[in-house]
């Protein structure tokens, strides 16, 4: 199968192209000039040269096409530089959609998030948008909503590679993230899911008629609270960490005055996120890849100690 990928030179879309490659698989890729250097084996890939402002560059990146996978996201907006959500998550996506229709590529694999919603924040809104302009598109539309994705960055950023770099490495104690008065009963969750794992079940869903039309949550094997998770870097890392109780609404404080600073840490719509937790049932991404799913766990963490 021939496929189109808009969003792989990225930490996610550097495996799904290595995944479809080695299941033989053939890829056509939209990329920024000079992006090719981030791709493991550039020599097995077709090349379009171009971005999500060029509809002429991705109409030429589904020609010839057989599915295409929209793998474009972003944590943080840079208005100055054009960089928002509503651009990248939802107007490209627009664009990448009536391309497909256009040119007769029939199938769309979508990467959305968990715990999309509206109302919610922009980011969630966006993406949210995206995946009802997909689905409502007539194409054969597959929809993944992954939790916080880790493993191996290659160069990229990630997200226990931001953590160890935030909260472990510094000789401070780590904070331990909370919502309202209670650190237990208000502990922030999630269910970190694998790279391979997310990748797998794109594979899966590629090759399997009875995906179409479904959407999908992705989540790890566990539930880990903030401080677990903190707490399993700092064991892959051979640290050990104190931890200082944060309410989320102190937080908030400080990013109303300061999030539009780039070193600001994080925004005040990542903490209503952060919030609101983010758990998927493992039971959806097992019986999508077959096998268990990787956890969490200072094993699979190896390579924050390199």
């Amino acid at each position: 199968m021939r496929v189109a990928i808009i969003g792989g030179t990225g930490f996610v879309g550097r495996y799904l192209v290595d995944a479809l490659l080695d299941s033989g698989h053939s890829i056509s890729l939209l990329v920024r000039q000079g992006s090719e250097s981030k791709l493991q084996q550039p020599e097995k890939v077709h090349l379009v040269h171009g971005d999500l402002s060029n509809n002429e560059s991705i109409l030429r990146v589904l020609e010839g096409c057989d599915a295409a996978i929209y793998n474009v996201g972003i944590l943080r907006e840079v208005p100055r530089k054009g960089i928002t959500f509503e651009s990248t998550q939802y107007h490209g996506l627009v664009s990448t959609v009536d391309a497909a229709l256009a040119v007769g590529v029939p199938r769309l694999l979508l990467m959305s998030a968990n715990g999309v919603k509206l109302p919610g924040t922009r980011y969630q809104e966006t993406k949210l948008h995206a995946e009802e302009y997909a689905l409502n598109s007539g194409l054969n539309v597959t929809v993944f909503r992954p939790s916080v994705i880790f493993g191996d960055p290659q160069g990229s950023m990630e997200f226990a590679t931001q953590l160890f770099n935030e909260m472990v490495r510094p000789p401070i104690p780590a904070l331990s993230f909370f919502s309202g008065k209670d650190l237990k009963q208000g502990a922030v969750v999630m269910s970190p899911v694998h790279v391979n794992d997310v990748a797998s079940a794109f594979l899966a869903a590629l090759q399997n008629n009875e995906c179409v039309g479904k959407t999908y949550a992705l989540g790890g094997p566990e539930i880990l609270t903030w401080k677990e998770m903190v707490s399993r870097i700092a064991a892959a890392t051979g640290r050990r960490k104190w931890f200082l109780p944060m309410p989320i609404a102190l937080m908030r404080i400080g990013a109303a005055l300061f999030d539009w600073l780039p070193l600001f840490p994080v925004t005040r719509d990542q903490l209503s996120m952060l919030e609101e937790g983010n758990v998927a049932d493992v039971a959806v991404l097992r019986s999508l890849i077959g096998r268990e799913p990787t956890a969490f766990s200072v094993a699979s963490l190896e390579y924050l100690d390199k």
